[in-house]
C-alpha cells in the first residue's frame, strides 16, 4: 500500500515561481510514489477573506489550471474542493476539543501572519477571528480526514504540522489508535526569494513572477530585479551571490551556462541589462511547457470540471471511511450503516 500524501493551497490568486519551486515541483515528483490528494482549501481561504467570497470562487479554477500546468497528473492525483467534503468540517469540530487556546496562540506561523495583518494578538479585545486562530486545527482535519501520512510543506508550515502531530497524538491517547501522526517533507527549495531580494516571494509583496505571466510581464519584472548594489558601471566587478538575477538564473538557466555567467559577472565583462535579457529568455523557455499545458486545460473547462468532480468524489469516499473509524472510537456511531438499512 502506498502512503497517503495530503497537500494543497488556498485559492487566493494565481501561483508563482515561489509556489512552483517551493512545493509544486516536489508534488509532481512524488505523485506517482504516493496516494496523492491535493486540496483546494476554499474554507480556509475564507478565514481572512470572509467578506470577499467572490475572490475565492474565481480563483478555484485558476489554482486547478496552475496545478495541471505544473504537471500534476489527474490520473494519479486527486484534486478536490475542501468545502465539498463535509467530513473535514465535522472532524475540525471534534479536534478543536483537543487543543487549548493558549497552544494556538503559541503557534509561530499564526503569530507571524497575525503581525503581517497588524491584528491584535493574545490580548483582551483581540481582532483575530475564531477561524483565523483555529486555522491549524482546520489544517489538521484536512490531513487526518483523508488519512494523510506525509505532507509536503514549506518551512513556514512546519509549526502547523507539528501541531497536527500533537492533536493526532492526543486523539489516539484519548479515544484509541485511529490516526497516523503525519510527517512533513520539505522541498529541496523550501523558500524562494522575491525579485526585490525579500526572503520570500509573495503575492502581497508584489515581488512575484506567476506561472501564467506572459513575455511582457516577465520582461518588466526581471528588468526591475535587484542586482549587486556595488556594480555601478557595466565593467565593474560584481558579486553574483548578492544578485537576484543570478539567483533566478540558478533556478531556470541550464547548468552548463551558469559557470560562464558567474565568471563574467565577477570579471566585469557582463552587463546587468544583458544578463537580465538572458534571464528573460531562460525563464520563458522554462515556463513554456507549463504554460502550454495550462492553456490546453484553460480551453477545455468541461475537462477541468470533470477532474474536480472525480477528485472530490474520491476524497469524499476516503473521508467517509476515516470518519467511520473516528465516530466508532469516540462512541458516537449511534446507528451504524447496516442498522439504517
Amino acid at each position: 500500500m502506498k502512503k497517503v500524501i495530503v497537500t494543497g493551497d488556498r485559492p487566493t490568486g494565481r501561483m508563482h515561481l515561489g509556489h512552483y519551486f517551493g512545493s509544486l515541483q516536489n508534488r509532481v515528483k512524488m505523485q506517482h510514489d504516493y496516494e496523492t490528494y491535493i486540496l483546494i482549501a476554499d474554507v480556509q481561504a475564507l478565514t481572512d477573506n470572509f467578506d470577499n467570497p467572490k475572490k475565492i470562487r474565481e480563483n478555484v479554477r485558476e489554482l486547478v489550471l496552475d496545478y495541471l500546468g505544473a504537471g500534476i497528473d489527474p490520473k494519479v492525483a486527486s484534486i478536490y474542493i475542501q468545502s465539498m467534503v463535509p467530513e473535514i468540517a465535522e472532524l475540525t469540530i471534534y479536534l478543536s476539543n483537543l487543543v487549548t487556546v493558549a497552544r494556538l496562540y503559541r503557534n509561530p506561523t499564526t503569530k507571524f501572519e497575525a503581525m503581517q495583518k497588524k491584528e491584535l494578538f493574545g490580548e483582551e479585545g483581540s481582532s483575530l477571528t475564531y477561524g483565523f486562530l483555529g486555522y491549524p486545527v482546520s489544517q489538521t482535519a484536512d490531513i487526518l480526514a483523508l488519512g494523510g501520512e506525509v505532507v509536503p510543506v514549506g518551512e513556514d508550515q512546519i509549526p502547523h504540522i507539528e501541531q497536527a502531530r500533537e492533536i493526532a497524538r492526543k486523539f489516539n491517547k484519548t479515544y484509541g489508535e485511529v490516526f497516523v501522526e503525519p510527517e512533513y517533507v520539505l522541498s529541496p527549495n523550501p523558500r524562494i526569494k522575491g525579485l526585490d531580494g525579500s526572503e520570500k516571494m509573495s503575492k502581497s509583496l508584489g515581488n512575484a513572477i506567476y506561472l501564467a505571466d506572459n513575455e511582457e510581464q516577465i520582461t518588466k519584472k526581471v528588468m526591475g530585479a535587484i542586482t549587486d548594489p556595488n556594480k555601478i558601471k557595466k565593467d565593474d566587478l560584481a558579486n553574483p551571490d548578492v544578485c537576484m538575477v543570478y539567483y533566478y538564473h540558478k533556478l531556470v538557466t541550464p547548468k552548463e551556462e551558469l559557470t560562464k555567467i558567474c565568471s563574467e559577472c565577477k570579471s566585469g565583462s557582463r552587463g546587468c541589462v544583458a544578463c537580465k535579457k538572458e534571464l528573460v529568455a531562460s525563464m520563458l523557455a522554462y515556463l513554456k511547457p507549463i504554460q502550454e499545458r495550462r492553456k490546453y486545460y484553460e480551453e477545455r473547462p468541461e475537462e477541468v470540471d470533470r477532474i474536480l468532480l472525480e477528485g472530490t468524489a474520491k476524497a469524499q469516499k476516503q473521508a467517509k471511511i476515516i470518519m467511520a473509524k473516528v465516530k466508532d472510537a469516540m462512541k458516537i456511531d449511534y446507528f451504524k450503516e447496516e442498522d439504517r438499512n
